[in-house]
């Protein structure tokens, strides 16, 4: 196979995972060789308590893999943040995100050839997935119903977590407030090109996906790329302010026409009402004060590098110092001078 003329990043998260580090990133490096002309294979570890930093610094020694970049993280973060580590460090003219436990890297050619092609995103969905329980099934698929209502698309389906972006659609991201959360579902709701494809690739690792896990997550996502939540508590305020005033109003008719109203009925009646209507109020504006506070807010660093550390041998600088020399004929003066003697 023809390599494609391109440089391409990859960004590959790991935790945990010394004993099978060596053997995963060779395979990488293997198709990535193969793929393309250029490439670097970007390790984001998310605060191992193993191992894996010390192999990883082997792997980066003259005698390991060439073209990999290391950011070892100081804390534990989620699967996006980590992501992004990789994502704001890369320098390709492509980036791929790949978990490789779940995910296959031999579907990549078949990604970046849409790319080269003219998309801007290219998501891969695997139909193989680790098992589930059922807790976490329903509390997915509900999470994914509500996204797909407020923000028109399935995150599952049209933008899961294996994905290659062209380095205009980083550069995007890298302008919004909280590039981190935002890289989950902007590529897929900002108007670029985006190709959807499906695979089907037994995952490396076994291992059952827990609701636990993941609600910390969703939540966060659902409130923070979407004003939706919030917004339907400031029309749930609007309409309980507006049944109070009716409420009202309907109480001093009754004062006004009914003659059999029991006593103190249309004044506690009107007291409760009032209450309800000025609290109604006050969470309505307090409602819109943080929807407008946090359309500003721009949150602090989600993510501190401890370590960060190179292979020894790049690839594309030892081209750098390659030069091309073109030998030209050149006549014999010498041998002239004296044939024309």
């Amino acid at each position: 196979m023809a390599l494609f003329p391109t440089f391409l990043s990859v960004v590959y998260i790991v935790r945990n995972q010394s004993g099978q580090l060596e053997s995963i990133l060779r395979n990488a490096e293997a198709h990535l060789s193969s793929l393309v002309s250029d490439y670097e294979l970007i390790i984001v570890d998310n605060a191992s308590d193993d191992d894996s930093v010390g192999v990883l610094k082997n792997l980066t020694s003259q005698a390991g893999l060439p073209n990999l970049q290391v950011y070892a993280l100081t804390k534990e973060v989620n699967t996006d943040t980590a992501s992004w580590v990789g994502l704001e460090n890369s320098l390709g003219d492509f980036v791929a995100v790949i978990d490789p436990l779940t995910e296959d890297i031999a579907f990549l050619p078949e990604m970046l050839e849409k790319a080269l092609c003219g998309a801007d995103v290219v998501f891969a969905n695997n139909l193989q997935k680790n098992r589930q329980s059922y807790a976490y099934r329903t509390a997915y698929a509900t999470f994914n119903s509500l996204y797909k209502s407020f923000n028109g698309i399935h995150l599952a389906k049209e933008a899961p977590q294996y994905r290659l972006l062209s380095k205009r659609v980083i550069n995007f991201i890298l302008q919004h407030p909280q590039p981190a959360v935002a890289y989950r579902h902007l590529p897929a709701t900002a108007g670029f090109t985006r190709v959807n494809m499906e695979y089907s690739s037994k995952p490396l690792a076994e291992h059952t996906k827990k609701l636990g896990e993941s609600i910390d997550r969703g939540m966060r996502l659902l409130v923070s790329t979407t004003q939706a939540p919030m917004r339907l508590v400031t029309s749930l305020s609007l309409f309980g302010a507006a049944a109070n005033l009716v409420y009202s109003l309907y109480v001093v008719i009754v004062g006004l026409f009914k003659t059999d109203v029991a006593p103190g009925w249309v004044s506690m009646s009107l007291q409760h009402s009032g209450m309800f209507f000025l609290t109604s109020l006050v969470l309505l504006v307090l409602g819109e004060y943080i929807l407008h506070m946090a359309s500003l807010t721009n949150e602090g660093p989600t993510y501190h590098v401890a370590q960060e550390f190179t292979s020894a041998r790049m690839t594309r600088r030892e081209k750098l110092n390659i030069e091309e020399v073109i030998s030209l004929p050149t006549t014999n003066s010498s041998t002239s001078d004296r044939a024309s003697a």
